[in-house]
């Protein structure tokens, strides 16, 4: 049983990581609800690039003809990174950039896998998709909105597990997910948002939780970076970026990379000098064959000039634990039916946060709303 000071201490920590936090969990729970099903929205609006219809044993350009054309395109960029869509491998995706930096300035063409014909230079920079996830990501603020998301994600956490340890003691005299239709407005919207609150307690507790690893991802990746990787790539202190001129075929790279890790299939490339790889080497990133482990990328660092395999370290448990919240986040891991139900609890949340700002907001009624709901009162 709870002491008296105890439940005042959980419920100033409830109400005041609830309110703060509740404005901006809104709009991630709304915006969060196209992005589940950005792949079927894009289908829908002809957003989504698809590679034509060929035999099946219609040979592979290439990878070194498919960056050529995509760089015919935007000469005056480099390519800064190259990826295939997980469900074909007919496709190609090029970045291209004003320099290897990262930068909000990009141009993506896309490429067939089999004649190296551009089929389009998408825009993903723009329209309704772009402005659901820029608002769901970082608010148009860059990393700072993106770590101010982070910690309202950590105090939807704190207000969850103060929920649950205040619903036994006030709730105490009712049915467990009770809802008293024949009370009044107010008592009818805390009952609803404490069923709620409970019916949709694990899946907002994981994606929170997700969401708020997921804030943490550029930093994450610099300090594997500064940690581990540095240490692999000593040999190469002191060496200049490899300039384009001298670099060998990414196509051997590409084939060096997928020989030292069989079973593997090809996730992205990241050039020499991007933010995920090093100035001396083109790195691929492969995935596995599973549902579960495509998510799960194991980095191979090719020299770019030899074309050989440094190193092929695996990832630390920091960024397998962001890998892993990276799809889970969205309900990516077992197709419509999961998006389906992740979209359901969603909605659930919407209520929820919404059923608790209705009750903020109408705490100034004349009878306090723990009396008017007839709940148990902390003991003293």
């Amino acid at each position: 049983m709870l002491s008296a000071r105890a439940i005042r201490t959980w419920t100033w920590l409830h109400k005041w990581s609830s309110l703060v936090c509740t404005v901006f969990m809104l709009l991630l729970c709304l915006t969060g609800l196209p992005l589940i099903f950005h792949h079927e929205i894009g289908h829908l609006l002809g957003t989504e690039v698809e590679a034509p219809p060929m035999p099946a044993d219609t040979p592979y350009a290439s990878l070194d003809r498919v960056l050529e054309v995509a760089r015919a395109r935007h000469p005056e960029r480099v390519v800064q990174f190259a990826s295939q869509p997980e469900d074909s491998t007919d496709l190609w995706f090029v970045t291209l950039t004003p320099t290897p930096a990262p930068t909000e300035d990009f141009k993506s063409v896309a490429v067939d896998a089999r004649t190296a014909a551009v089929l389009a230079e998408p825009k993903f920079d723009e329209g309704f998709m772009h402005v659901m996830f820029k608002l769901h990501v970082d608010l148009f603020a860059g990393l700072p909105g993106t770590l101010f998301l982070g910690f309202m994600g950590l105090l939807l956490l704190v207000a969850i597990v103060s929920g649950v340890v205040l619903y036994a003691p006030f709730m105490r005299k009712l049915r467990f997910g009770e809802v008293r239709r024949d009370r009044s407005t107010r008592v009818k919207w805390l009952d609803l948002h404490n069923l709620l609150g409970v019916v949709t307690l694990v899946w907002a507790f994981v994606v929170g939780a997700t969401g708020m690893i997921n804030t943490w991802a550029d930093l994450l990746i610099k300090y594997w970076q500064y940690d581990q990787l540095s240490a692999l790539l000593q040999p190469y202190q002191g060496q200049p970026p490899v300039p384009e001129s001298e670099r060998g075929s990414v196509q051997r790279s590409l084939d060096s990379a997928l020989a030292r890790a069989p079973g593997r299939k090809l996730s992205f490339i990241a050039f020499p000098g991007t933010a995920f790889s090093s100035p001396h080497h083109t790195t691929f990133f492969l995935r596995g064959g599973e549902p579960l482990t495509s998510k799960l990328l194991q980095p191979v660092l090719v020299d770019a000039k030899t074309t050989e395999v440094t190193v092929a370290p695996k990832l630390p448990w920091y960024l397998t634990a962001l890998l892993v919240s990276q799809p889970l986040h969205f309900g990516d891991y077992a197709g419509m039916p999961m998006k389906i139900l992740w979209a359901l609890l969603d909605i659930a949340t919407i209520m929820v946060l919404g059923s608790g700002l209705y009750l903020w907001l109408q705490r100034k009624q004349p009878r306090p709303l723990a009396d008017e709901a007839g709940v148990a009162q902390p003991v003293t």
